[in-house]
């Protein structure tokens, strides 16, 4: 790496940030482009938010990548929101154009763009979605944003509902054209009918995530079938139960690796003016 006077600096922000493979991953992609940047990680907790913000400003970062805790902290200190991150409050990238920063919400990006890349578009979808925390919420904005014909959101009747539901109206201002409505996650009933006129299921609830990895969000099998798309956000296991009762029926199947490497080459492509991330060979590098 040859680090010149005109090098642009680009990071990751937030704690803890030093297991991330993302400076190895972006300065994989500058080095493969020729590009004269070079990407790093800054631990930045939440009372320091602001002034890590100011840094981009004052030495002139090209952008940043945002990760917990700050995703939804840095929002006040923008001064542009793109709709998915105007829709649901929450910013994982950032972008600096001339001394503008604007915050955008790429995880949405990086799942309608995995399925499309394996030939599959939610244009006039019907998608059933498990969990409407910030990330079905990113999820859903830009399922919604993309064309989708409607979303069953499923969620626990718990103390969030009101909010939940207070957050989706925001998504149908934002994409009024899709049809969304919330569901009681515990009403098994509702969830087998909606299953069964969706083009695909999604869950974005932490249900099947270690130490929960025998447990599934939907709680019969049968509510599956061959024709049913099946994804899931969970890293942790690569396979859930979920996605293995679904490949047990025969199900197009999507693990949550194909929706973070599509939210870093969306990031990637709004950094580098519209190049595109060579994710396989990102796969085979970092991820394998």
């Amino acid at each position: 790496m040859n680090i010149t006077g005109k090098t642009r600096l680009l990071g990751l922000i937030g704690t803890p940030v030093d297991h991330s493979k993302s400076p190895a991953m972006y300065n994989y992609c500058f080095e493969k482009y020729g590009l004269d940047c070079v990407y790093l990680a800054f631990d930045v907790d939440l009372e320091h938010t602001a002034d890590a913000i100011q840094a981009i400003r004052t030495f002139n970062l090209r952008g940043a990548n945002v990760t917990m805790p700050l995703k939804s902290a840095v929002v006040p200190y923008l001064d542009e929101l793109s709709p998915a991150a105007r829709a649901i409050g929450v910013v994982n990238t950032i972008v600096n154009d001339d001394g503008r920063l604007t915050g955008y919400c790429t995880d949405g990006l990086g799942y309608t763009g995995d399925l499309r890349r394996h030939g599959i578009g939610v244009a006039g979808k019907k998608i059933t979605l498990l969990g409407a925390g910030s990330a079905g919420r990113a999820l859903a904005i830009q399922a919604a944003l993309d064309g989708a014909r409607e979303l069953a959101v499923f969620n626990r009747k718990d103390s969030f509902w009101n909010v939940a539901e207070e957050k989706l109206e925001v998504i149908r201002q934002e994409a009024p054209e899709c049809v969304i409505r919330l569901y009681d996650l515990e009403d098994a009933d509702t969830l087998r009918r909606e299953i069964a006129d969706s083009d695909i299921l999604t869950n974005a609830t932490s249900v099947g995530m270690i130490p929960m990895d025998d447990a599934s969000p939907v709680p019969d099998v049968t509510m599956l079938r061959p024709d049913l798309i099946v994804t899931d956000i969970i890293y942790n296991p690569v396979e859930t139960k979920l996605l293995q009762d679904a490949k047990a029926v025969g199900c197009r199947t999507f693990n949550a690796l194909g929706l973070l490497l599509g939210q870093g080459a969306a990031a990637f492509e709004l950094y580098s003016g519209g190049l595109e991330m060579p994710l396989d060979e990102v796969y085979e590098q970092f991820y394998k």
